[in-house]
């Protein structure tokens, strides 16, 4: 029998956002996690705002959207916003009624200077990957570092000599923009959108692009990421930035790191070897090698090796599902924000699969 479509519409309702989210969803087992990082963040967050004053958007409310952008790949935050108007799931995860107004996509730009300048993006990382050693997920000796080319929110069009302070007079915002027969070089030219961002390749035969670098060093039992940095594109900052997340995890002798064979140089064999980390590095083909047998022939360094390619689902995920392909914001301190908070995303889905994966 065919249904008949009602018009007539309830005038009252007395339901929540909770009772319609159903009970297995997965983000259910990643929203407590969350709330207990917040949690131990409060103090933090009371210090960051004065005690009179109009009341400003929560900023657990601005945390738990970044986190939301990054597992629904949501395109910004003006499209989040727009959703928040009538996704029952986003407002329960903000722990908001259905009736609740949201906030408008403006209160990331104003209170995002705030959170920048206490570094509350790392703190919250920092917590999450605290929860993982928590729950016993994190291995404490065997680590993978890698790097991955991201795009900068600039146009090549933009790379013009540094002497030269007038745009091109014909073509308006797009102009025409010839580049064959000259040679581009940082001494000589930068961004005018965004000055930070560098003209970089990591192979022969690709493109040349503005980019940044993002690293992440992460650690070999569940492919958690313990450390995530973001550099500019120069030709040693992946193996600096490498170092610098390594000497944070405070690591002791018996500690190995697992890397590609970009990571296949003296110095930085050398700088590990100084530090008592044993370099599961994969062996360079084309130049003399840093790492020889006295390390390949151990069944540790296979297996490192195999491991090692857990990194990869975190760049992919992070490219992918998190929306990195291309950057959204303009010089390094904001775009750093991104890798931060989206690799607590990750970690939280890693998590949450982890747990649900025991209780079955």
């Amino acid at each position: 029998m065919r249904g008949d479509a009602e018009r007539q519409t309830d005038m009252l309702l007395a339901l929540t956002p909770d009772e319609l989210v159903p009970g297995n969803h997965p983000i259910r087992r990643i929203k407590p996690i969350v709330e207990r990082v917040l949690a131990r963040l409060s103090p933090r967050f009371k210090a960051m705002y004065a005690e009179r004053g109009r009341s400003s958007i929560p900023p657990e409310h601005l945390l738990k959207a970044s986190l939301l952008i990054a597992l629904y790949s949501i395109r910004s935050e003006r499209q989040f916003c727009e959703r928040l108007r009538y996704d029952l799931l986003f407002k329960w995860f903000l722990d908001l009624n259905v009736a609740d107004r949201g906030f408008d996509a403006s209160s990331f730009s104003k209170n995002g200077e705030r959170l920048l300048a206490h570094d509350v993006a790392r703190a919250f990382f920092a917590e999450v990957v605290a929860e993982a050693r928590a729950r016993q997920l994190l291995s404490t000796e065997h680590f993978t570092v890698d790097g991955t080319l991201l795009e900068a929110w600039a146009s090549l069009k933009s790379y013009r000599p540094r002497d030269d302070q007038d745009p091109p007079a014909t073509g308006g915002r797009n102009p025409e923009v010839d580049f064959r027969g000259k040679r581009r070089r940082r001494e000589t030219h930068v961004s005018r959108t965004d000055p930070q961002a560098l003209l970089y390749k990591k192979a022969r035969g690709q493109a040349a692009r503005l980019s940044y670098l993002g690293h992440l060093l992460t650690e070999n039992r569940h492919g958690l990421v313990v450390d995530v940095e973001l550099t500019q594109a120069t030709g040693r900052a992946e193996r600096e930035a490498a170092l610098r997340m390594l000497d944070r995890q405070r690591c002791w002798g018996g500690t190995t790191l697992g890397a590609d064979r970009g990571y296949d140089s003296w110095d930085f064999v050398g700088a590990l070897c100084a530090r008592g980390v044993t370099a599961h590095v994969a062996q360079h083909t084309h130049r003399r090698r840093a790492v020889d047998g006295r390390t390949t022939r151990y069944r540790g360094y296979a297996r490192s090796q195999r491991r090692r390619k857990l990194v990869e689902e975190a760049f992919g995920w992070l490219k992918t599902v998190g929306g990195g392909c291309k950057l959204r914001y303009l010089g390094l301190a904001r775009n750093r924000v991104w890798p931060e908070l989206t690799a607590a995303a990750y970690n939280l889905v890693r998590i949450a699969k982890r747990e649900g994966a025991m209780q079955a």
